[in-house]
């Protein structure tokens, strides 16, 4: 049956619409088992869906949360909308995902639409150390989450950071190539204008030195100045560094990339020189995305708690939503976890 309404739900449960009205905007208070798997019955059998247009009225929100992300090209960003899309689709809200590119005018003209949409929470995932051009919604009301991306100087006060803690993550890398005897060791990304690349080319370096190298010696290939990103072709541009790096009259027996679809490209350029990743050299990623463990060989990588990131971001929006209480400046920073695979292996013998 289509077109069901809420009092037919209660006809149909054995309660009052009020009852029904408070099941369906999480609010059960003592509601016995029974009682809740009746009205739940009722809600499948009659096919009844809420009006949205109504509850924005009754409320005054919006059960929707934007999600800005730089590409879903990259596994990464989709794996995490999904995990964001669960976390929210349980608590009965829905997500409309944006790409930016990292691109601040894209950001600010999509969060601008999210805003006159109604839409009072939002998830930004684009790590530019700035976040100015979405600063007039903040301070209008947006309870805004950066995630994957650490507090700032110049932060609004009422904004919300999770991140996996991307220093130690690059150290976990590091320090595992180093293990493996490595001393000739690269660090592949485009251009480090993001916070995310910078903290995890700090760690690089911070792991180098606690080693007693010096990270002014570091190999580092980051790309042009001008090149943009690179979410879109990441891959592409791992294998450019590969290349370039392999090249050279002493080229590095171990590379740390940037991230997981960046290490995929490295080791795709590795192969193009006629050698083998793990063995001739060793290659490191960073997010563990579901291509790392299929790879040929399976690409070691430092592991980010992607699910818990995403239930915290979606249960803080809620939460600041729903109360109608201004968020406080906080951060939440996540433990990463190395997993080793098969791209890693000690330092071969001299070539």
């Amino acid at each position: 049956m289509s077109g069901a309404t809420i009092h037919q739900v209660a006809k149909a449960a054995g309660v009052s619409p009020s009852t029904v009205s408070n099941f369906l905007n999480g609010r059960p208070g003592r509601m016995l088992p029974e009682t809740r798997a009746r009205v739940e019955e009722a809600i499948r059998h009659l096919g009844y869906r809420p009006n949205r247009a109504a509850r924005q009225l009754r409320t005054g929100r919006v059960q929707v949360v934007g999600l800005v992300v730089p590409s879903v090209a990259n596994p990464f960003w989709g794996a995490f909308a999904l995990h964001l899309e669960g976390a929210a689709l349980a608590a009965g809200y829905h997500v409309l995902l944006c790409n930016s590119a990292r691109d601040p005018e894209r950001e600010r003209a999509y969060i601008d639409e999210l805003w006159a949409d109604g839409i009072r929470g939002v998830v930004l995932c684009s790590s530019l150390p700035s976040l100015d051009h979405v600063l007039p919604l903040v301070e209008q009301g947006l309870n805004l989450v950066a995630f994957d991306r650490t507090a700032q100087a110049g932060d609004p006060s009422r904004m919300v950071n999770i991140s996996v803690d991307n220093v130690i993550g690059a150290q976990l890398a590091t320090r595992h190539l180093l293990e493996l005897g490595h001393r000739r060791i690269a660090f592949v990304s485009g251009a480090l204008r993001s916070v995310n690349r910078r903290e995890r080319f700090r760690g690089f370096r911070d792991a180098l030195e606690s080693a007693g190298l010096s990270p002014d010696e570091a190999i580092v290939w980051s790309g042009a100045a001008d090149e943009p990103y690179g979410d879109l072709d990441v891959a592409g541009l791992g294998r450019r560094a590969a290349a370039d790096l392999m090249r050279e009259d002493d080229p590095p027996t171990a590379i740390v990339a940037i991230n997981d679809m960046c290490a995929l490209g490295v080791s795709a350029g590795v192969r193009d020189a006629g050698l083998r990743v793990g063995q001739d050299v060793s290659v490191v990623g960073f997010d563990d995305i579901v291509l790392a463990d299929l790879a040929a060989p399976p690409l070691t990588t430092v592991r980010q708690p992607m699910a818990d990131m995403a239930a915290a971001a979606f249960t803080h929006l809620r939460e600041c939503v729903e109360s109608d209480e201004p968020a406080t400046g906080r951060s939440l920073l996540m433990r990463p976890e190395l997993v080793v695979r098969g791209s890693t292996g000690p330092v071969p013998p001299p070539r």
